[in-house]
């Protein structure tokens, strides 16, 4: 198949254009599905987010509603919501994988198909107009040669009537002969130069109908049939991309069925029974009083005791670890939050700068002109800046250091938070002594010299049960069987930090791993 065979001569200006609309066309199909998987990445997006939101809003927060949770219809509910949460991440990965995959490159290849299709097309515009200027030039030169061998002709019959007439004088005759014969020489190189010009015409009107507007041809048809198996993956690939996080959701459904099936009525009732037993026995019966026979003195130990309550005040001591550098967040997520951080302090420490600059300024016109003002009078405001300036540049160092850890990789301070939040879940759930949670929670607290290095241990193994693309800043790629070390447990987000064999270290989806034992 070859789109140069499409292309009789007497309707080349008719092929351009069927060809031109149909390439047209072709990239028009192409920039359709980029906006519609646009869009379809925007809904992905905006489910995920509503899923969240859902998510979080119907999460339990508190003491009682911790308490809450030891009963199984409330655990329940509770996996459902981690569930779904995971459910709404498998969304995000779509929409991204759509994004990347599909939108992102289809841009970029439909920007290339337009100048490629633009560059052609103008290649075959002016190969055309070179042809038609070379038949202008070729028809020029044939009405010359036509108007030169007329006049050659005209002469020739004027010097044989001249010659025949017999008054004219002989130099007449020889003017008349010489006029004929300069004009059949001018004829000749006329025609000689129209023969030449036409041979160069037909040669080029044959490389253009032969080779060079043919080659173009070829060139629009292999773009656009690049054009048209681009778009042909990218039809497939909007399948594939869901179809391969498929076994995830189908594992976050069974999850959520399977929340259903662990409630037992009958153990929730029971650990009701076993958290408000009172130990009280039960009231005896109120005895008879017979007034006829005279009042009795009352006995106390009959008649109605009314319970006695023992209302005991607790309290619960929280330990709040400092949140000053953001190591509460996930790693993009507090690298943006430091970002943050640090561009309002420059724009503060800019602005302070700027006033610092102005006061001098203001001090140094009223030392020359006394009249002004005093410049002493400015000393308190330029101390006060100096000193903003000073607290600002040391704000910016801190932040600027710790983003430093967060990008450069492990950052300790976050390690010993998140391994401090276990310790505290571990030991409320042994019921251990306050005493006890401050000791392991401590170092929350506590300054380290900078030479002291935390060194993290993994806190449990897990196996990968699927192949993971880390493709986002903050995660890793992950292999299917690969076994990995658990350096942080998912906190809600969905996400668990891993180190691997290799020594690489991030991010991955919960649910692409389990637990080993």
């Amino acid at each position: 198949v070859d789109w140069s065979n499409m292309q009789p001569r007497i309707m080349l200006e008719d092929q351009n254009d069927v060809i031109d609309k149909h390439t047209q066309s072709g990239l028009d199909l192409l920039e359709r599905y980029i906006k519609f998987v646009k869009e379809r990445t925007e809904i992905e997006q905006s489910y995920a987010k509503q899923l969240r939101s859902l998510t979080k809003k119907y999460s339990k927060r508190g003491n009682k509603e911790e308490q809450d949770c030891k009963f199984s219809n409330h655990a329940s509910f509770q996996e459902i919501l981690n569930e779904l949460n995971d459910y709404a991440g498998q969304r995000e990965i779509i929409a991204e994988n759509m994004s990347a995959k599909i939108y992102e490159k289809l841009t970029k290849d439909l920007q290339d198909f337009k100048q490629e299709r633009k560059t052609h097309l103008a290649d075959a515009k002016k190969a055309q107009q070179n042809l038609e200027s070379s038949f202008k030039h070729l028809e020029s030169i044939k009405k010359r040669f036509a108007k030169e061998w007329a006049e050659a002709d005209k002469a020739t019959q004027q010097a044989e009537r001249t010659e025949s007439d017999n008054n004219a004088t002989k130099p007449e005759v020889d003017k008349a002969k010489n006029h004929a014969l300069a004009r059949t020489r001018t004829a000749e190189e006329c025609r000689n130069s129209y023969a030449a010009e036409l041979q160069k015409y037909n040669k080029e009107q044959k490389h253009f109908y032969y080779s060079e507007i043919p080659q173009i041809f070829n060139k629009l048809q292999d773009m656009d049939e690049r054009r048209i198996r681009q778009l042909a993956e990218g039809y497939c690939l909007f399948s594939h991309i869901e179809k391969n996080v498929l076994p995830i959701i189908s594992r976050c459904l069974e999850g959520i069925a399977a929340a259903g099936t662990k409630i037992d009525e009958k153990k929730d009732s029971k650990l009701l029974i076993d958290q408000h037993r009172s130990g009280f026995e039960r009231p005896a019966d109120v005895e008879f009083e017979d007034y006829s026979q005279g009042v009795k003195p009352a006995n106390p130990d009959s008649g109605l005791n009314p319970l006695k309550v023992h209302k005991r005040k607790n309290k619960t001591f929280r330990l709040v670890p400092s949140q000053e550098d953001f190591s509460h967040l996930p790693p993009e997520q507090r690298k943006k939050k430091l970002q943050a951080k640090i561009e309002d302090i420059g724009k503060e420490l800019t602005k302070e700068q700027d006033q610092s600059e102005a006061l001098d300024k203001m001090r140094g016109v009223y030392e020359q002109n006394p009249q002004m003002g005093d410049p002493s009078s400015l000393e308190p405001q330029i101390t006060q800046t100096s000193q903003n300036i000073g607290r600002l540049r040391g704000e910016l160092t801190k932040y600027e250091t710790w983003l430093s850890e967060a990008v450069g990789g492990e950052d300790s301070s976050y390690n010993t938070n998140n391994n401090t939040q276990m310790n505290s879940i571990n030991l409320s759930l042994l019921s251990s002594s306050i005493s006890a949670h401050q000791n392991s929670s401590s170092n929350i607290y506590s300054e380290f010299d900078d030479e002291f290095e935390d060194i993290e241990s993994p806190v449990g193994q897990c196996t990968a049960l699927y192949t993971f693309a880390g493709n986002s800043e903050g995660t890793i790629s992950i292999t299917e069987g690969e076994q990995l070390s658990i350096m942080e447990e998912d906190k809600g987000d969905g996400w668990t930090r891993v180190l691997r064999a290799s020594g690489e270290e991030g991010y991955i989806p919960t649910s692409y791993v389990r637990l080993t034992p």
